[in-house]
């Protein structure tokens, strides 16, 4: 072998050599990219996910914070009536009774007579719920 031969046989080697490491690395570097790019999907489907759950969490609390504000307004209201109103409900309870007395003097009327009666009994019942409501007030 003569010393241009030996030259060349080296200088193959050194290339090839170069040529293996370049490919080596740029294999490293592609899977390093693919592998984060992997990594990034993944995380994002996770945090949608997630986010997914979140917007779902957040329309539940809105319906139950409409619902509450509901109760919210009717108590509200509630707590609004005062003694007038009882006295009112008090006497319409006693208008009833008067009329359901009255028609159960006639043969006809005893359907009338277990309206009124029916009738007599829920607006004594609201007068009971107002009552409470005006001594905490005096309180």
């Amino acid at each position: 072998m003569t010393a241009i031969q030996i030259c060349a046989l080296i200088g193959l080697i050194v290339s090839a050599a170069f040529l293996y490491w370049t490919g080596y690395r740029g294999g490293l570097i592609d899977g390093r990219i693919g592998g984060i790019d992997e990594g990034k999907a993944i995380q994002q489907s996770d945090n949608s996910e997630a986010i997914h759950n979140l917007e779902h969490s957040l329309l539940q609390v809105r319906a139950d914070r409409l619902q509450l504000y509901g109760h919210y307004e009717r108590a509200l209201a509630s707590s609004k009536l005062g003694e007038q109103e009882r006295q009112t409900l008090l006497a319409i309870a006693e208008k009833l009774r008067i009329a359901a007395e009255t028609f159960s003097a006639f043969r006809t009327g005893k359907e009338l007579e277990r309206d009124s009666l029916a009738l007599r009994d829920q607006a004594l019942s609201m007068a009971a719920l107002l009552e409470p409501a005006t001594q905490e007030d005096a309180a």
